[in-house]
């Protein structure tokens, strides 16, 4: 049996909505054939996938990312703005394809709009100067008379879209990425940038480019940035056909936040910062099947839902540092959401985001958890991520993050169940007050019966909602074997 008790006045950390994020790039058919499709019977007047949208507006998004990744280092928003007929067609040094422009600047301000979401943009340091990107933030946000304002207004927007989040480029570390250069070099480039932008919009919230979190790249831009960004990013991915390193490999993850939270105290600290940046994982998923492709088409297993789900049990728990994540990508491309030109499909790993988006509450609090653990087996295929957590172990069987309301009268509960061979009964017992007479409880599975496919290379899952009625502090529940449950109730 798992014992977790909770505490809900013993707080972990204020929780931002932007953890609960996404990111589109132009790769494969993430966004031509996926959210956006011109002249489709299931678009709109805009284009706008209409299926596509109702999922991830359902996702409650707190931020979307775009036009990249590695797509963003050679990508010049002046030719993806205008009369759709004008825009010139271009190589994707990227991936390999050609990019049309018919989804530019304004398509994607637009439906951030639409979908009730932050847009959050990154700059082309690749092939890109400062003039280029100062003049992308003069046509997003500037209120003057001048001439990407006027740009901006001649395309139909009056108003500045006030667009706050911005990229100071995407993995210039790598030799996959055009420009991509040393550390010394990008902090060289970044602080002309950084410095540049603060002088046009003071308003604007910058996000420096990190690596793994733990790495010497981290460090150096950590220490010489520090002080002039509001993030520091850094891209996790994971994943193995072996089921223990793929539910549990997240782990390594939790350690790559705090290991650049510490770089980051020790840079606040040193140069007598008043204002200390925070993580921002602004790529993250399970992806190991595609790897190498040229569209990433991932189709996702039961076992890649439960990791999700303990990626968002870890952003949670570590929300005092984390203030945004970005589930990569949202469409087609290593996405919860697949499309044909006739249907939209979700998969399994769709499922825990839209629970935990659902569910979470205000505050993350603490909650400890006693009861069976899990040992690595001696031989473990790490898959081609190698992210080793041996020296982690031993692992809960049942990972567990809990929110509040602000006014300690709500709770919501995330379990993610492991263990692969049994139920586990749970006992939850409060160190603070009482449960209220109800608690919904919803639990996630792999689907029992695969005739529920929408695509038949889809896999489908069971969501089943139970009822369950506390006995003052406790509450108990039995969990199935590979499972994702989300727990709300009151607090009294």
């Amino acid at each position: 049996m798992t014992r977790i008790l909770l505490n809900p006045g013993r707080r972990l950390g204020v929780l931002d909505r932007r953890v609960f994020g996404g990111f589109v790039e132009h790769l494969g058919r993430c966004i031509y054939g996926g959210l956006y499709e011109w002249g489709s019977s299931l678009s709109d007047v805009s284009g706008f996938r209409s299926d596509v949208f109702d999922h991830l507006k359902a996702l409650r998004l707190g931020v979307l990312r775009w036009p990249g990744g590695n797509f963003a280092s050679t990508y010049h928003f002046a030719d993806g703005i205008g009369p759709n007929e004008d825009r010139p067609r271009r190589v994707d040094l990227a991936w390999g394809g050609d990019e049309p422009n018919h989804f530019g600047t304004d398509e994607f301000l637009a439906y951030c709009d639409k979908i009730g979401t932050e847009p959050y943009i990154c700059l082309n340091m690749g092939t890109g100067t400062l003039d280029e990107a100062l003049a992308w933030i003069e046509y997003c946000n500037s209120s003057r008379q001048t001439y990407w304002a006027e740009q901006r207004r001649n395309n139909g927007r009056k108003l500045p879209y006030g667009v706050s989040l911005w990229a100071l480029g995407n993995e210039m570390y790598g030799d996959w990425q055009v420009g991509s250069r040393s550390a010394t070099e990008y902090v060289s480039e970044a602080t002309r940038w950084a410095r540049a932008i603060r002088m046009l919009d003071p308003n604007a919230k910058l996000v420096s480019c990190g690596m793994s979190g733990w790495n010497e790249w981290d460090r150096l831009v950590i220490d010489k940035m520090a002080g002039l960004v509001d993030f520091h990013s850094i891209h996790f991915y994971s994943g193995s056909e072996d089921y223990w390193a793929n539910v549990l490999q997240p782990h390594q993850l939790e350690r790559a936040i705090e290991l650049a939270a510490g770089m980051i105290r020790r840079a606040a600290y040193e140069q007598g910062l008043a204002k200390v940046p925070r993580v921002a994982v602004d790529e993250w998923n399970v992806w190991f099947r595609t790897f190498g492709s040229t569209n990433l088409e991932e189709r996702y297993q039961f076992a890649d839902a439960l990791a999700v789900g303990t990626y968002l049990n870890i952003f949670i728990r570590n929300c005092a540092w984390v203030k945004m994540a970005n589930l990569a990508q949202m469409v087609n491309a290593i996405a919860p959401i697949v499309t044909t030109p006739s249907a939209a499909a979700l998969q399994p790993i769709y499922y825990p985001f839209l629970l935990h988006s659902e569910g979470a509450l205000d505050e993350a609090v603490d909650a400890y958890v006693s009861g069976p653990t899990v040992e690595l087996p001696s031989q473990v295929n790490w898959g081609i991520w190698e992210h080793r957590i041996d020296d982690l172990a031993p692992f809960a069987l049942v990972d567990v993050a809990a929110t509040v309301d602000r006014n300690r009268t709500k709770l919501s509960l995330a379990l993610v169940n492991r263990g692969d061979n049994s139920a586990e009964r749970v006992e939850v017992e409060l160190l603070e007050g009482v449960f209220g007479p109800n608690a919904r409880i919803r639990v996630l599975t792999a689907a029992s019966e695969l005739a529920k496919r929408v695509l038949p290379d889809v896999e489908p899952v069971d969501l089943e909602e139970v009822k369950e009625a506390p006995r003052g502090e406790v509450l108990v529940l039995d969990l199935p074997p590979r499972s994702f449950t989300m727990i709300e109730t009151t607090l009294q």
